[in-house]
């Protein structure tokens, strides 16, 4: 609850600086668009969670796993090279930290029913912008593109499984990302707030040694999706 009041609210700032930018007669940084390469940073939060699809037919009866998402964050570089007055092709490498709380509602025992999960990614994401023509101070635009996130929390090749209360995850994995945003023209910098979904695409559990597993034998799919919302500043 508290995340979405605090979108809501960066929502409505975002919002209104965009319209005093709009507003303001004088245009600023009027040839930034025209360079051929520029650098930048970003900033932002994070809430993700799993998408988890069930086994049709599994030996666990009565399965359902639901999850916990907390508030994450992160952090990184932006590299953009301009192909067309409306088309940029971006590289933001970065940090994505979160951390989740995995509940299997089939299990009763209060220490075997719940797993917490914590991840820090390296993103490499490569992301096409596809912008408006820009009016006065703002410039409306549209993302999308794929990313490889290297799991640096990743237990993969434990040995211990959750028998032993270890709930392993892959370590390279494959996401796509689409997302809104606004280019704010400030004096000094552009401003570019943007919410953004991300979405994996191969299936990131490591699966027990046992084929019955009580925690994963009911998992057909388990893979990240979330809400980012990003600050960057070019």
């Amino acid at each position: 609850m508290m995340c979405k009041r605090f979108v809501i609210f960066v929502f409505f700032l975002c919002t209104s600086t965009a319209f005093l930018a709009q507003r303001d007669r004088v245009e600023y940084l009027p040839t930034f668009d025209d360079r051929r390469i520029h650098y930048g940073f970003y900033l932002g939060l994070n809430q993700n969670d799993f998408k988890i699809n069930l086994q049709e037919n599994n030996d666990v009866p009565n399965a359902g796993i639901t999850v916990n998402p907390n508030i994450g964050f992160n952090i990184g570089l932006v590299a953009d090279l301009r192909l067309h007055k409306n088309l940029n092709l971006r590289f933001e490498p970065g940090l994505i930290a979160n951390s989740k709380r995995i509940i299997f509602n089939h299990l009763i025992d209060e220490v075997d029913n719940f797993r917490d999960v914590s991840s820090t990614f390296l993103h490499v994401p490569l992301v096409f912008k596809f912008s408006a023509d820009r009016y006065r101070n703002i410039r409306p635009y549209v993302l999308g593109g794929v990313s490889y996130n290297y799991n640096l929390s990743s237990n993969q090749d434990n040995q211990e499984d959750n028998s032993a209360g270890e709930f392993r995850m892959t370590t390279n994995n494959f996401m796509y990302e689409v997302g809104v945003g606004i280019d704010i023209y400030l004096y000094f910098f552009k401003f570019s707030p943007s919410i953004r979904g991300i979405f994996a695409i191969n299936n990131e559990i490591k699966y027990d040694n046992d084929p019955n597993s009580q925690w994963t034998a009911p998992i057909s799919y388990m893979g990240t999706r979330g809400v980012f919302l990003t600050f960057s500043f070019e």
